[in-house]
């Protein structure tokens, strides 16, 4: 039986590609047994992606949903939950790093420099089309690093020199980044938040993701609520009290707030978007669970209608502006 991380991906028998999106399985939660998992890319005859002899197509969360309701109903929670005899191929980005670097300079290049910094290679990964097997000549890299090593390796970036293999993303990236994600906030409020997250880079004019994963003991802490119910949509403002969390998938924030005990994050975009003693404003989907009340952004993927933002960095952007 597989142990799940997320980031982690599954292949199926019939040749669904799957990312793993929780660190305990169902049985966790009761209602099934299996693997917790979102299905990205699936069989299609004139798909733009290729792994050995099969084309591939990506769907978004409502293609998801609406391929599995044709193919395995069976499989649908709130995400969709894949019996282990149904699972071909389990890739773990630690473990096909080296592989995956082989015939990818890019990442190379990125390993041996974060490597230089002083991350540990051990606790590194690549995740995302490059370990599905599904990337092209223009895809992004989805790097990993685990627990302590991810907060290394995003040191690195904060004190990134000039002229050297990494850089810092350019104004046209950051255009292309926010085209792509569609969050809820304008552009000028989007680049704010993200080029303090540190989590962003570019390799040899490629772009990278730096992903935090959890490492065995943080595995052992995770404890969510195992039954929720939801309220509807609420916004909420509450001071962040704590955030060791705050760039996990979900992204936690524990708030200061008379009802809500925190605001959990399903999507990477406002991952590291508030950090403790700020004070954040969030929208999203209320839930009533085993452990209290809960907001959850990123319903789907997309996070339509959703967002978090650090009304504390807006407040001082803004008081910096006056003085000037």
């Amino acid at each position: 039986m597989h142990v799940p991380r997320i980031r982690d991906f599954v292949i199926t028998h019939d040749c669904l590609v799957l990312s793993v999106v929780d660190y305990v399985p169902q049985q966790y939660y009761g209602d099934g047994e299996g693997i917790r998992a979102m299905l990205r890319y699936v069989p299609h005859e004139e798909g733009e992606r290729r792994r050995g002899s099969v084309r591939y197509t990506k769907l978004d969360t409502a293609g998801a949903f609406s391929y599995m309701r044709k193919h395995h109903p069976e499989w649908i929670r709130d995400v969709f939950v894949v019996p282990e005899h149904e699972v071909a191929e389990y890739l773990r980005p630690d473990e096909m790093l080296e592989e995956v670097m082989a015939h990818h300079a890019r990442l190379r290049a990125l390993v041996e420099w974060l490597e230089g910094c002083g991350v540990d290679r051990r606790y590194m990964g690549i995740t995302g089309s490059l370990l599905s097997g599904l990337a092209s000549e223009h895809s992004d890299i989805d790097f990993v690093a685990y627990g302590r090593e991810w907060w290394l390796a995003r040191q690195c970036l904060a004190e990134l020199s000039e002229g050297g293999p990494i850089r810092r993303v350019d104004e046209p990236m950051w255009r292309k980044i926010y085209e792509k994600r569609k969050p809820e906030l304008s552009y000028r409020e989007f680049v704010l938040h993200e080029k303090r997250k540190l989590n962003r880079g570019m390799v040899q004019g490629t772009y990278f993701d730096l992903l935090y994963v959890r490492d065995e003991r943080g595995m052992a802490e995770y404890t969510p609520p195992r039954r929720t119910r939801r309220l509807g949509m609420r916004t909420l403002t509450a001071e962040v009290i704590e955030d060791r969390y705050a760039f996990d998938a979900p992204a936690i924030y524990e708030v200061d707030h008379p009802d809500v005990r925190r605001v959990v994050c399903y999507t990477h975009t406002y991952a590291g978007q508030a950090f403790k003693g700020e004070v954040l404003e969030a929208r999203g989907m209320l839930e009533k669970t085993s452990e209290g009340l809960q907001l959850v952004v990123g319903t789907t993927r997309e996070a339509s209608g959703e967002w978090i933002r650090s009304l504390t960095l807006l407040e001082r952007e803004a008081l910096e502006e006056t003085d000037s």
